[in-house]
């Protein structure tokens, strides 16, 4: 994967498709990935958009299947590392932080807060109780660093995971800058390299922008917060939502794209 830069371009591209937050829904997601398998064609590029862990209850699980993903298409057709891509959604950015636990300066309070955001569902399924993760952020640094080192074993043990966390990119975007793809928000206010968090965070009223990002046409995210299930609304405006709430419904949305901004097609499994 290359880690030179937060943003990533696509070139030479036929398609883009586009994967909206898994939040480790496995069974959706597997079904998503057999009709890419089936008509991904070897100019195309694929996005995960973030959030591919945490809320469900099979967050390896899933990791692992994009890296198969991933693998699969590489191999079958030849592709370039970045012929596909992973963002960073605020799933992943709160476990990078929980890898980094025994730096901050309240630990037992951070991970109060990521638990109750779903990262407890992702510690889960790397084999880690939450009252065990509760229990060390309160028992001082030296512990907390000791359980840190651990979970980054074990991530290195399952193939490919502590690569993903180490190369996530900001926002991808075509060749031709008319179509951009972020995790869930952007500061159309600010150039790119400008955006600080937002994209993982969100920016207020985003999903009401009725006018082109610079030379966007088409701004492509994977999360939203509120309830969204009209696909007509994502196929008119500015904004293209790849994400349905709620949450319950475990639903995994994926739009194919050209690089000028068209929606070739949205789609959606449970």
């Amino acid at each position: 994967m290359n880690k030179t830069s937060n943003f990533i371009e696509l070139k030479k591209t036929t398609k883009i498709w586009a994967i909206g937050s898994i939040h480790s829904n496995l069974k959706s997601f597997n079904s998503i990935k057999k009709f890419i398998l089936k008509n991904f064609d070897v100019n195309d590029k694929l996005i995960f958009l973030g959030n591919i862990i945490g809320l469900g209850n099979f967050s390896k699980e899933t990791l692992d299947s994009a890296i198969n993903l991933r693998f699969q298409l590489m191999s079958k057709f030849k592709l370039k590392p970045d012929s596909i891509v992973f963002l960073r959604g605020a799933q992943e950015e709160m476990f990078s932080k929980l890898l980094q636990l025994q730096l901050a300066p309240n630990p037992a309070e951070i991970v109060d807060w990521m638990f109750e955001h779903g990262v407890n569902k992702t510690i889960n399924s790397y084999g880690f109780s939450e009252e065990e993760v509760k229990n060390l952020a309160s028992s001082g640094t030296i512990k907390i660093s000791k359980w840190t080192t651990n979970l980054s074993k074990i991530l290195q043990m399952n193939n490919g995971h502590i690569q993903y966390f180490l190369n996530l990119k900001h926002a991808a975007y075509s060749r031709t800058k008319k179509i951009l793809f972020v995790n869930r928000g952007v500061d159309i206010t600010r150039p790119l390299s400008a955006q600080s968090d937002c994209f993982w965070w969100g920016f207020q009223n985003f999903s009401k922008i009725h006018k082109p990002y610079k030379t966007f046409v088409k701004i492509v995210r994977g999360y939203e917060s509120k309830h969204l299930n009209n696909l007509e609304i994502s196929k008119k405006d500015i904004v293209c939502t790849l994400f349905k709430q709620p949450l319950s419904n475990k639903t995994v949305m994926c739009g194919i794209f050209t690089e000028n901004g068209e929606i070739l097609d949205l789609l959606e499994n449970k």
